[in-house]
């Protein structure tokens, strides 16, 4: 159990509330063309054929917890002390903790065709999630046993459900416009995860006996993972070896209309892992007596933890991906565009309504978004961004009270710096163009597509078929 929960929290200490950089919607960046794959990223007489990142930092990442463990947080984020004195207990009150990540490791993207605008593209991803609620006591009891009362039953107080999964992902996008106005895109993508955990205790009860030194703890619950130690995660865990395979398919569309209003709707990410190295699920309904448990503390905490890890069975089994369903909107008035965007998890809590405001001069731009997660969290984001035809550079956080807090409290060492949900956001991206200019037919001799050598259109073809049918 603390190997799952402290897993977790312990994401918030390098600096990372459910997020996908919506400021970045509707850009025509590398971003904006892998995450929504409909969306064009090249310009006619302007873009060269060719983009990526080149290995540069194109990521985002982002972490937040919401209830009463915020301060005994702050304090193991910020001066690096576990210390749970501050939570109330004994009344089972239940914290929440999200976070997602999205790394770009490398990608490569290409303009295909004059004729309906087709572009494809491959891509790399790390990606990450995980959403856990537990209460104050499942903090509190291994920090210290002593602060729960003795001869007293306490119930339910352990109560925990969460997951964490992440993975690799590798990409293949595909683009091309209907007519003038609607456009298609698919991305097909093969998984290998690295690291998953699930836990649920459904029932549990603690009662602390002073005269014989002892602590009586009951729990009832599952538990799924693909190792059994942290000592056994290592270098090679992160490299994608396909021992955990997966697929992942996402479909999207956009249409522009008469008066300039872009219209976007996509699925994201809709696929599974089968974790099968080293997979176990456990099933425990055990009741335990540690004895001499004012001897240590440590002790007693490895007695709880071996109630999952001594019954652990060898099981494979599939897991969902954090598949999404997106919608964005957004129209141009001069130097100023809104935008709305509204995303909605498939499979797990959580979801994100944005209110994208951008202010646009020249290649610059920045913008403000206030958002609200789905899981009772308001946020508000702030983006920076210079981008030429063949060339984009952008930074911002989807959270910007929250993370100028966390990055205060860290340098200063303090935990009392901060109020509110704690956590931390952070993303930035550096693409580039390269190759020839892609022209218009009517400036340049050679024009790829323009004699439709690679085909018709890919969606008017797979329609048809759908339409004979």
């Amino acid at each position: 159990m603390k190997k799952l929960l402290l897993a977790l929290l312990a994401i918030t200490s390098f600096g990372v509330a459910n997020a996908q950089q919506y400021a970045l919607f509707g850009t025509r960046t590398i971003f904006d063309a892998f995450e929504n794959p409909s969306q064009k990223s090249f310009t006619l007489d302007s873009s060269r054929k060719f983009s990526s990142n080149f290995f540069l930092p194109y990521f985002g990442t982002n972490a937040i917890n919401k209830g009463n463990s915020k301060f005994a947080l702050r304090k193991l984020t910020q001066e690096g002390v576990f210390d749970t004195r501050s939570l109330p207990i004994g009344t089972g009150e239940v914290n929440h903790f999200f976070e997602n990540s999205n790394i770009y490791v490398a990608t490569f993207r290409l303009f295909k065709s004059y004729k309906y605008q087709k572009e494809m593209g491959f891509s790399w991803q790390i990606r990450s999630d995980a959403h856990i609620d537990y209460t104050n006591e499942t903090l509190a009891i291994f920090d210290s046993y002593k602060r729960f009362n003795t001869n007293q039953q306490y119930i339910g107080i352990f109560n925990t459900k969460g997951y964490q999964q992440s993975y690799h992902q590798f990409s293949f996008t595909y683009r091309e416009n209907w007519d003038k106005r609607l456009a298609f895109g698919l991305k097909a993508s093969v998984l290998s995860g690295i690291l998953y955990n699930k836990l649920n205790i459904y029932d549990s009860q603690l009662f602390i006996d002073p005269e014989s030194d002892a602590l009586f703890i009951d729990l009832n619950g599952t538990y799924s993972a693909n190792f059994s130690d942290f000592n056994e995660i290592n270098k090679k865990n992160f490299f994608p070896n396909f021992k955990n395979p997966g697929l992942s398919f996402g479909f999207g569309t956009n249409y522009t209309t008469k008066k300039g209003l872009f219209l976007m709707a996509n699925i994201k990410d809709l696929g599974f892992i089968w974790w099968r190295s080293n997979s176990q699920r456990t099933t425990v309904d055990q009741s335990k007596i540690i004895e001499n448990i004012g001897h240590n503390q440590s002790n007693t905490n490895q007695e709880i933890k071996d109630i999952f890890l001594l019954s652990e069975q060898p099981k494979k089994f599939l897991a969902p991906t954090n598949a999404k369903l997106d919608f964005y909107m957004s129209k141009r008035y001069g130097f100023y565009k809104p935008a709305l965007a509204v995303s909605k998890n498939l499979f797990y809590k959580g979801g994100d309504i944005a209110f994208i405001n951008t202010f646009i001069a020249n290649d610059f731009s920045v913008s403000a978004t206030p958002m609200y997660n789905l899981n009772g969290v308001f946020m508000l984001g702030a983006q920076g961004k210079y981008q030429t035809p063949n060339f984009e550079l952008f930074l911002g956080t989807d959270n910007l009270v929250a993370t100028s807090f966390q990055t205060i409290g860290s340098i200063k060492k303090d935990a009392t710096v901060g109020s509110g949900p704690n956590g931390a956001s952070f993303y930035m991206g550096v693409g580039i163009k390269f190759g020839n200019v892609v022209n218009h037919p009517q400036f340049a001799d050679i024009i790829p597509g323009i004699n439709d050598n690679e085909g018709g259109s890919f969606f008017k073809s797979l329609f048809s078929v759908f339409k004979r049918k």
